[in-house]
């Protein structure tokens, strides 16, 4: 079977095709456009291409049955998954058989040649990435956003369906940090083991120890019996670690050993135990400021931060907050079996520009209290909790003396408790600075990068931290 240079485009869509076709004709790739993945198979018989890109839903036969059949005929030609239906399921299913990217629409063009060219460049020297683990999916969706910072997470749940690698979760409180590890337990090859979650926060120090490794019978006073601590109980399976942060000193450098060596003791023990556990750590904190301040072990934090997963904060992803408000208002009625309450466009849009300080866990709590308290199965702005209807977005600045306006920000801020305003600060300049690039740019994103003094690699980045798409 000969081999062409040539990038092979399926989709249903005319207008994807056309505009992947120019974009990719610019850049000396040529494309060639099928609109269903039946015509793929027939051309496969003849020829092979460089790379493919497809979309998951397409009358017939569908992108995911596309790429298993590649997978099995055809494993050196790399596929670039395409779908407007971007969630953690899809991400999961693309990665997992076998895809070398996942594409959510609506894409930035740019960033989809730039995908479709490294897919074209990597395939002489693709590996045969068929057979392997196989993991079944549950078809449930834990996590929900479309806002590009989530897709980043569905990404990276998907590329380590395969791996045992330990991940290190970070992100504000409430913004679902254990829903993220449970799904890359979920989606692993330890699916059918154990999940262990424990929270260091929630210990008491002089108890954490004993929770974690265990203890002997005898080896305290009150130690009755023998106790298997969260190692063990893991075995084969995942321990998730939460607010690793508050870890004491003493014990950071117990769990050094054991990710060392895999082994440990119980308190009071005489014989090395060994635990096959991978390792899920997640916090709300800055850890490399809290080496910095020697409060967390350097080693050790490199040991966690093999593959990094930040999670946004909600106000970062507003887009999302219809989505997930309806979510919860359909799941908790149904939990209580009443009818399910819905927004109203204005509530919607009231909900969209409140701060959420609480993150996602608050926002279900208020999606609770309204299936609770409100009468009527539609919800308006009137019938929010108080806390919430009274609620006006705070802007950082405001005013013709912006510098003014700051200062009394940040004094408000100090004085509520925030601990974090020079980061809120920074995160709300860069967004009023972006959005004001682009408008000058007409939305040309090399030219807002350079009027930026950034790279075009960095602005894109930015764009999708903040879920300014």
């Amino acid at each position: 079977m000969t081999q062409v240079n040539e990038v092979w485009v399926v989709d249903d869509d005319r207008s994807i095709r056309w505009v992947l076709e120019k974009a990719l004709a610019r850049t000396d790739k040529p494309a060639r456009i099928f609109e269903n993945a039946e015509y793929v198979i027939e051309a496969l018989k003849s020829s092979r291409p460089r790379a493919m890109v497809t979309d998951i839903r397409m009358p017939g036969m569908s992108g995911i049955e596309l790429l298993g059949t590649l997978q099995t005929q055809h494993p050196r030609i790399p596929v670039v998954i395409m779908t407007a239906f971007s969630d953690l399921d899809s991400a999961v299913s693309a990665y997992k058989d076998g895809a070398f990217e996942y594409l959510p629409k609506p894409f930035d063009v740019d960033e989809a040649v730039d995908i479709i060219e490294r897919a074209f460049e990597s395939s002489d020297s693709s590996a045969d990435t068929s057979g392997g683990n196989s993991i079944t999916d549950d078809n449930t969706s834990e996590i929900i956003g479309k806002a590009p910072a989530m897709q980043e997470v569905f990404r990276t749940i998907g590329r380590l369906v395969r791996s045992d690698v330990t991940v290190l979760i970070t992100g504000e409180s409430g913004t679902g940090k254990e829903l993220v590890a449970r799904a890359l337990h979920r989606h692993s090859v330890r699916k059918k083991r154990p999940f262990i979650a424990m929270n260091m926060a929630a210990i008491p120090k002089d108890l954490m120890e004993a929770e974690i490794f265990g203890h002997e019978k005898g080896s305290f006073t009150g130690a009755d019996t023998r106790r298997q601590g969260r190692f063990e109980q893991a075995h084969g399976g995942t321990l998730f670690m939460d607010e690793i942060g508050d870890m004491p000193a003493e014990l950071q450098t117990r769990l050094l050993r054991v990710l060392s060596g895999g082994g440990f003791y119980r308190i009071g023990g005489h014989a090395p135990v060994k635990a096959d556990v991978r390792i899920i750590a997640a916090t709300h904190q800055d850890l490399l400021e809290r080496v910095a301040s020697g409060k967390f072990r350097e080693d050790l934090y490199h040991r966690l931060n093999v593959i990094r997963i930040h999670l946004p904060a909600l106000r970062e992803r507003s887009e999302d907050i219809p989505l997930l408000a309806q979510n919860f208002l359909t799941r908790i009625g149904h939990e209580l079996g009443i009818e399910s309450r819905f927004l109203t466009d204005e509530a919607t849009q009231h909900l969209m520009k409140l701060k959420w300080l609480g993150n996602v866990r608050e926002l279900e709590n208020a999606c609770r209290w309204l299936t609770v308290m409100c009468h009527s199965r539609k919800v308006y702005v009137r019938d929010l909790p108080a806390e919430l209807r009274n609620t006006a977005p705070k802007q950082v600045i405001a005013g013709n003396d912006w510098q003014e306006s700051l200062s009394r920000w940040l004094v408000e801020q100090y004085q509520t408790g925030d601990t974090e305003p020079v980061r809120h600060v920074v995160e709300q300049t860069e967004q009023i600075l972006i959005r004001a690039a682009l408008r000058l740019c007409h939305g040309k994103k090399h030219e807002a990068a350079h009027l930026l003094g950034w790279g075009r690699n960095t602005l894109t980045r930015k764009v999708r931290h903040y879920g300014m798409e």
